[in-house]
């Protein structure tokens, strides 16, 4: 278990994060389709074949790029140089450390999105996440995709969850992840754990935080807050705040204020275990005692 107890962020990536879909700031256009041609192609795609939505736009993404431009692991993590943050999230996360520092917690990020690992990876932040959890492709030995070998789609991202709570992060370990953990044990209690997202990909993940103790913010961009609204009439997310990271902003306000609940909230837990403790030790001492009396020792 570690030293201090662990406050987990889990975040979407594309609108909640950065403002748009990660293709649609370089690869569309590289292409020569427009993002309403590309992801109408995948839509095509999907509903044609039956196929996850996730796999047809990763089909669409190698298919299309075929003669068009080189497509390696390395050409798309330099797609990652180019998509945009929204305000404050590059200074974002030593603040959210920083804060849960002096409040006796670890603050730990993790990414769990449909977009593409390997241009999130080529962002400025990758290096601030424990794992990036997101779709994938399997490369061979010149470093081209060959097949996919993640496809996170708004169901499957409820997974890793699980694995942040239980410190199971290798994706090929799943006999340990399916294991009875008991509570105490868990790296992570869901209490200590935020899950920030933009819309309903989101919700199984919102909710699954959210009935477990821990909370769930649904960010929304300029005026658009209809369908975010929506998730919180419904009971899906705590709260609705705009996808601004700026300092003293209302998500770090919301965030912090979070973190203070969760100082108290593990602070009566180990009230809680150490009364346990102690009647469990009482119990055994009472026992022993009547054994050694009913035995005239």
């Amino acid at each position: 278990m570690p030293d201090k107890p662990i406050f987990a962020l889990m975040y979407d990536f594309d609108k909640t994060l950065s403002p748009r879909n990660m293709q649609e700031y370089a690869f569309i256009s590289d292409i020569k389709m427009t993002p309403a041609e590309f992801w109408a192609e995948c839509n095509k795609i999907m509903y044609d074949n039956h196929m996850d939505q996730i796999l047809a736009y990763m089909f669409v993404m190698f298919k299309k790029a075929r003669g068009k431009l080189l497509f390696t692991r390395e050409t798309l993590r330099d797609l990652g140089k180019g998509v945009e943050l929204f305000e404050g999230v590059e200074s974002w996360f030593e603040r959210v450390n920083s804060y849960a520092e002096k409040h006796g917690m670890k603050a730990e990020h993790y990414i769990i999105s449909s977009g593409l690992k390997e241009i999130i990876e080529g962002t400025p932040i990758a290096d601030k996440f424990e794992r990036i959890y997101a779709a994938e492709y399997c490369y061979d030995e010149d470093g081209v995709p060959c097949w996919p070998a993640m496809a996170v789609n708004y169901t499957s991202k409820t997974q890793f969850l699980y694995r942040i709570n239980k410190g199971v992060f290798d994706v090929t370990e799943n006999d340990v992840l399916n294991d009875f953990m008991p509570e105490e044990k868990r790296r992570v209690p869901f209490r200590n754990m935020v899950y920030i997202g933009d819309g309903l990909t989101d919700v199984p993940c919102m909710k699954l935080v959210r009935s477990n103790g821990g909370h769930s913010i649904a960010v929304y961009q300029d005026d658009d807050k209809a369908a975010v609204n929506n998730l919180l009439l419904k009971g899906r997310v705590d709260y609705v705040l705009k996808a601004d990271y700026r300092e003293s902003g209302e998500l770090e306000k919301a965030v912090f204020a979070i973190i203070d609940l969760a100082e108290a909230k593990n602070r009566t837990m180990n009230l809680h275990m150490q009364s346990m403790e102690q009647a469990q030790k009482e119990i055994e001492e009472k026992r022993i005692r009547e054994w050694e009396r009913s035995r005239g020792i």
